[in-house]
This record gives C-alpha cells, sequence and structure tokens, in this order.
C-alpha cells in the first residue's frame, strides 16, 4: 500500500479542475484529463476512477453478460479509467481499463447508479464483499465505492464511479455528484464541437465531390429530348425515385449514366441532402476500404488526422458508386455488408457507424459476365440490381440531337465567352449522318470546338458520314430501282450542281453568307461558294 501522506479533500483542487475540463473540445480529452488529473493528486486512496457512458449495444455476442442482460438495445460502455493495481501479473491482475468492457443498465454498483439517477456511496466494503462484483475487491483491498450519474439535461449519459483503499469523506462525497453534474456539461459542449468538426469535415468532402462533379458534368447536358428512348427512362425516374430502392445504371461511356443518377437523386425525398459521387475506377487498389469508410488518426502510414469516408458524407442523401464493376473482389463483402445491414466501421476503428444513404451504382460494364467470370459478387450484383435502367446510345435517340446541339451550343457561348455562332439546317444534318462512338460526351465536345472556330459564324462540322446513319432531313427525289435506273456523267453531274446554285442563289437574292444566305442554305463555307461561281462564271445579274 502507498505511504499516507496528506489524503484530505481540497476543494481548490477540484474547483480548478472543473474549470480545466469545462473548456475541452473532445470528449476523449476531457475524460482522460480529468482521471489522470485526481489519480496525479489521489487525495482519497484511490484504487482507479472509471468514467462509463450510456451507448447502444454492440458487442452483445462476445459479452460476458449477455445471459444476464435485460436490454440488450443499450448499456454503459468504459470510455475513460486509470488505475494503480496491486496485483504483479499482468495477464491476471485486475484491468481498471479495457476498452471493449460492457456493463448492463441495473447490473453491478455502475449499473445501478445509472438506472436509479442516485448518487451511492459505500464503505467498508472489505467487510461486505459480496456488494462489490466488478473488482477483486480482496486483491486490491478495496473499502469504498461511490458512484455518481453524469445527467445533462434530465438525461442519463452515463456514471462516474471510484473506487478507495479507504473511507470516503463526507466532502468527497458532495464534490462527486458536483464533478458529475459538470461533466455531463462539459461532454454536450464538447459533442456539440465534435459535431460541428464533422459536419465541417463531411461539408468539406461534399464540397471535393462537388467540383468533381463539376468538371463531369461539363461534359453532359440535362435530360435535354424528346425521344421516345428518353422518355422510356424518365418514365422509369419518375417510378423508382421517390423510393429508397437500389437502381443499378447501364450504359455505354458517355451516354448520360451520371445524369441519370442527378436526376434520381432530385426527384427523390432526399433532394436537399447530398448526392455524393465515387468514381470507382479513380480509386488506388488499397485505399478503396478509406475512401468508402474512412479512417481513424493512424490506422496506417499517412493517416495523420481522421477522416470521413463517402458513407459518411452521403448521410442521409445519395451516394452514386459509378464504374461500380471496377470495385476489387476483396472489397465486395464488405461493400455488400454496408448495403445490407446499413452499418460500417472506418479503418482502424472499432466503432461501429449507421449509413443512412440511398445507392444509386452504374457501369458500363456487363456484370452478368463478370459474375460469371469470378470478377463479381453475385450476390453484391442482385443487391445492386433492384431497379435496372438501361441508358441508350446517341445513335439509338437521333431525334435529340437538335435540341441537345442547340443546348450545348448555348452552354458553350456562356461557359467559354464566346460570340453566338448560327446553328443551321445543314449543320444539324452533319451531325444527324455521324455515329457518334463517344455518345453525348463527343457530342458536346464536338460542339464546344465548332462553336470555338465559328467566330459568331455559322457552326461547320468536319465529321465523317458513316453507313449506319441516316441521311439529311431534308427530302429526297425517289430513286429508280433496277439495272435501267439513269446514271450520271461527270459533266451531266457538274450541270445539275450549277442548277442547284444558281436556284439556291435566286432564292436567297444572291445572299452569299448570313443568316439565311446561300452558303447557310447548302451548309459550305462562304469561300468555297465563291469558289464554285467563279468556276461556272456565275454573276450576280445587274438590276
Amino acid at each position: 500500500m502507498e505511504p499516507n501522506s496528506d489524503r484530505r479533500f481540497d476543494p481548490n483542487i477540484a474547483t480548478q479542475l472543473l474549470l480545466d475540463i469545462a473548456h475541452e473540445q473532445s470528449v476523449e480529452e476531457l475524460l482522460q484529463k480529468f482521471i489522470r488529473t485526481l489519480m496525479a493528486r489521489n487525495q482519497l486512496n484511490l484504487a482507479c476512477i472509471q468514467v462509463w457512458l450510456a451507448d447502444q449495444g454492440d458487442l452483445c455476442t462476445v459479452c460476458p453478460h449477455r445471459q444476464s442482460c435485460p436490454d440488450r438495445t443499450r448499456c454503459l460502455h468504459l470510455v475513460a479509467g486509470e488505475g494503480k493495481s496491486f496485483s504483479q501479473d499482468k495477464t491476471g491482475g485486475q484491468h481498471f481499463f479495457a476498452p471493449n468492457t460492457r456493463m448492463p443498465l441495473g447490473m453491478g454498483l455502475v449499473g445501478q447508479v445509472a438506472v436509479t439517477r442516485q448518487r451511492l456511496t459505500l464503505n467498508g466494503l472489505d467487510t461486505r464483499p459480496a456488494e462489490l462484483s466488478e473488482l477483486d475487491w480482496e486483491k486490491e483491498q478495496i473499502q469504498g465505492f461511490t458512484g455518481s450519474p453524469i445527467t445533462f439535461k434530465g438525461e442519463v449519459l452515463g456514471v462516474c464511479a471510484g473506487f478507495t483503499r479507504a473511507t470516503i469523506p463526507e466532502e468527497a462525497r458532495l464534490w462527486g455528484q458536483i464533478f458529475a453534474d459538470h461533466i455531463g456539461a462539459a461532454i454536450a459542449n464538447a459533442r456539440a464541437f465534435e459535431e460541428i468538426r464533422r459536419l465541417k469535415s463531411q461539408l468539406e468532402q461534399q464540397n471535393a465531390y462537388l467540383q468533381e462533379e463539376v468538371v463531369e458534368a461539363k461534359a453532359f447536358g440535362d435530360l435535354v429530348g424528346q425521344s421516345a428512348a428518353l422518355r422510356q427512362i424518365v418514365s422509369q425516374i419518375d417510378l423508382v425515385a421517390p423510393t429508397d430502392a437500389s437502381v443499378l445504371i447501364l450504359g455505354d461511356t458517355g451516354t448520360g449514366k451520371e445524369l441519370v443518377a442527378h436526376e434520381i437523386h432530385r426527384r427523390s425525398r432526399r433532394k436537399d441532402k447530398p448526392l455524393v459521387r465515387v468514381n470507382c475506377a479513380s480509386i488506388p487498389k488499397d485505399l478503396y476500404e478509406s475512401e468508402f469508410f474512412g479512417h481513424a488518426k493512424g490506422a496506417f502510414t499517412g493517416a495523420i488526422k481522421d477522416r470521413a469516408g463517402r458513407f459518411e458524407a452521403a448521410e442521409g442523401g445519395t451516394l452514386f458508386l459509378d464504374e461500380i464493376g471496377e470495385v476489387p473482389l476483396e472489397l465486395q463483402g464488405k461493400l455488400l455488408r454496408a448495403l445490407q445491414e446499413k452499418n460500417y466501421e472506418r479503418v482502424g476503428e472499432d466503432r461501429t457507424r449507421h449509413a443512412d444513404v440511398r445507392i444509386v451504382a452504374a457501369t458500363n460494364r456487363d456484370l452478368k459476365k463478370e459474375v460469371a467470370a469470378g470478377r463479381f459478387r453475385e450476390d453484391l450484383y442482385y443487391r445492386l440490381h433492384v431497379f435496372p435502367i438501361h441508358v441508350t446510345k446517341l445513335k439509338e435517340r437521333k431525334d435529340d440531337i437538335p435540341l441537345l446541339a442547340k443546348y450545348f451550343v448555348d452552354l458553350s457561348v456562356k461557359e467559354l465567352r464566346c460570340a453566338p455562332p448560327r446553328l443551321t439546317r445543314a449543320a444539324i444534318a452533319c451531325l444527324e449522318n455521324y455515329d457518334w462512338p463517344g455518345n453525348i460526351r463527343e457530342l458536346r465536345n464536338v460542339i464546344e470546338r465548332a462553336v470555338i472556330l465559328a467566330c459568331g459564324g455559322p457552326l461547320h462540322f468536319d465529321l465523317p458520314v458513316t453507313d449506319s446513319a441516316p441521311g439529311p432531313t431534308v427530302p429526297k427525289p425517289a430513286r429508280e430501282d433496277g439495272p435501267d435506273r439513269e446514271i450520271l456523267t461527270e459533266a451531266e453531274m457538274q450541270r445539275r450542281e450549277r442548277e442547284n446554285l444558281l436556284a439556291a442563289l435566286d432564292k436567297t437574292g444572291w445572299k452569299i453568307k448570313g443568316p439565311d444566305g446561300v452558303a447557310e442554305l447548302l451548309g459550305v463555307k462562304p469561300t468555297t461558294l465563291l469558289q464554285r461561281m467563279k468556276k461556272w462564271g456565275l454573276k450576280r445579274p445587274e438590276t
């Protein structure tokens, strides 16, 4: 036993301690400061001091008290503790603080304090050991126990408990409750600061993701168009958006899967919460788990601080898992658990967190083939494939090209600060004659380049015409079939081209360029038109 020193309780030290912990902005730090200070002073010949906080039942399957626990939804968690044990046996001696220790409400001295909400002080425990089930009373020579409920605004947050090797004086009993009351307020204050930091971190994450979204969304428009294919997609979005069902968006690269995800979120009950996108194809293999679930400080080399993952950033909103087929097979099980059980843990942290997120995934892969090849989990596939939406290729919805082109022209003028060009019928026909292997993303880029080159004039697109593409929208004369159809000589073709040009000149009043000019009508450059007029000797008649 320690030599007898001045064990009288000093209120001045207690007062200073209360002032010190009131400024702490971390629950862990304030509790550690409180316990370290009391144990360093050790005015009451303390064997140990502990702080228990009420929280949800999380270790029920391995808890030694599970058989006698009256309510497994909530229990006391030992969150801080320190003591001086007489036991020299480190393996069998008394452990005053083990982070995973749980105590059912109402069980033992600590559990009784939490349930009754009354301060409890006992002396002479060496004569009635049955009351002290928490510690090895005989080996540790425990004589006194004091426990005070930690409360804040009528809610019991936990219990502050102390075990002594001496009789507890009356003045110390009163200060025990004063400590507990101040700790309750300090915990509430620190939790508020922690929530502010969490929300700030979440907001920073969301802003970073939104910046990514802005870069990606520049390659798309809104859901623009009137084709039957697009109306079918919008109809599916209207059906599934109000629910919380998982959605799997299928389609080639550049078809606008991101915009479909945006529309699902915008039309859902979660529209006021964040939409967070994860580009699964851009995450390094070793960082997938940290990117999804976050990590605790020190979890691995380079983890210099706690970091929220994308699940936490999307709390209450929608998590868009783009290119879901790129997730490594070894992580798919953890992802499936998060989707099914709505729970996850940060890397390097034991605390289980709840995930209130709606999952929307997208891929350009055939996931059925990936499952058959053993590269994608079948159970994860079916978990995601609750409501599939297939986004069609641009070449299958060419009716939307005129509207998309007009939208992208206006968007490019605004973003690039260029002079507004003219989108002619000939230019639209050129766009409709192309096969668009890059889909809407390619259309966006082609139009942006043409707007820059147009310098406020008519738009021109140098695109190859594909065999599968339909012809221009202008009506064509019927062509005779069979071996007797008319075959034109080079001279006859040039004669007809000259007559067509002359007809266009007469129709436009010999206006060469500008809106409704011959160059715009025929879809050629004004310089090319002037060369042809000179070649064929066409001059404006004198009036």
